[in-house]
């Protein structure tokens, strides 16, 4: 079984991937395959999760390739909270391909914090679409991370140590830099 952390970024999907590397029956990995095109994009091994907020983009291939038959997390944040930390980050990574490749003509002058709030809003839409007919899914955010990964394990069945992931759920991996 395949379980995919469906998220926009910027709501703890590093950690949530940082506490599944403590489960021995699933392989985890965070944007593991961003570096490849086509069919091996998402040729993901069996007993794998996969957080890579770049999926939102993906989801009819997703779909193609594992529809009903993968376990879907969505893990969001604050929508707020989410905008301000990508707006901290809005001269690279997928705040940037939003504001370059996707929205042509939006300026690099263009105000951060609104380009993060369309960019999630979109990104937000595209999972709750995706997931309308799913029937392995599960709703997860970052402010009750702890109960909600603790659910998250019962539901995948996953064996390991469990008391490393919590811990690992208390370390703030990938955070923006609250100076920008």
């Amino acid at each position: 079984m395949n379980v995919f952390i469906l998220n926009s970024g910027r709501c703890g999907s590093t950690t949530w991937i940082r506490a599944c590397e403590h489960i021995e029956n699933f392989s985890a990995g965070h944007e593991s395959r961003i570096h490849l095109v086509g069919p091996g994009r998402l040729d993901y091994p069996a007993n794998h999760i996969e957080a890579d907020n770049r999926l939102t983009w993906m989801l009819g291939r997703l779909d193609t390739t594992y529809g009903d038959d993968a376990y879907y997390v969505h893990l969001h944040r604050e929508r707020d909270a989410a905008a301000r930390s990508f707006a901290r980050r809005s001269d690279f990574g997928i705040l940037r391909a939003w504001r370059e490749g996707v929205l042509l003509g939006a300026t690099p002058e263009a105000d951060p914090l609104r380009l993060a709030l369309d960019y999630l809003d979109s990104a937000e839409q595209n999972i709750r679409l995706f997931l309308r007919d799913k029937s392995h899914q599960m709703d997860a955010r970052l402010e009750t991370i702890e109960p909600d990964y603790r659910a998250f394990w019962g539901w995948i069945e996953a064996q390991g140590d469990l008391e490393a992931a919590l811990a690992e759920l208390r370390i703030r991996h990938n955070a923006s830099d609250q100076a920008r």
